[in-house]
């Protein structure tokens, strides 16, 4: 218990090499996770706007003060 077998220094060794291995793996896989968030939140604001177009169209009151400003736009 108090010393690492052969298995756990390939598994180590194994994590280092798949975190600073090479040319950028971390900021690549770091990269990657950064434009799927970017895009979730570009995603988010187009649900928005169509919603604000939404209830442009059925006539509705705005709910907040964003979608009032949006219908002044429009």
């Amino acid at each position: 218990m108090g010393s690492f077998g052969p298995i756990h220094w390939i598994i180590v060794a194994v994590v280092v090499l798949l975190l600073f291995g090479g040319r950028g793996k971390l900021s690549g896989i770091m990269g990657d996770a950064a434009k799927g968030i970017r895009a979730f939140k570009d995603g988010l604001k187009d649900d928005t706007s169509s919603e604000v177009a939404d209830n442009k169209a059925k006539g509705a009151l705005p709910r907040t003060e964003a979608e009032a400003e949006e219908l002044r736009k429009s």
